[in-house]
């Protein structure tokens, strides 16, 4: 099944740096580094990139696994990590950041 196609859950046990690895492949965009994975995600306009930000609470909100986000002008950093696995990474991290990645392509009003 799809990572877009799956749903975050309570307890998401961490991940191997193994299953780590194979789940960046689906997320090509975004960088392991120090037990997260982030991705800037660049805008035409300020009005863009709050609509995104917006777009991501919401998502997160559904979720109930919320990333770390850094806003710029025309730019969007977007990090998660769990921290009920200890601050490692868990397939919700992989969940988000796929669904984060489809929110950008077809725009936050998809």
């Amino acid at each position: 099944m799809k990572l877009i196609d799956q749903h975050c859950t309570h307890g998401a046990p961490a991940l191997d740096p193994a299953t780590i690895q194979t789940r960046l492949r689906d997320v090509p965009e975004w960088q392991a580094i120090d037990g997260t994975i982030a991705r800037t995600f660049t805008f035409a306009n300020y009005r863009a990139t709050i609509d995104f930000v917006n777009a991501i609470a919401a998502m997160a909100e559904a979720q109930n696994h919320h990333p770390e986000m850094t806003v710029g002008y025309r730019r969007c950093t977007v990090a998660y990590t769990t921290h009920s696995a200890g601050g490692a990474l868990s397939d919700n991290d992989f969940i988000c950041a796929a669904r984060a990645d489809a929110i950008y392509v077809q725009g936050p009003s998809a």
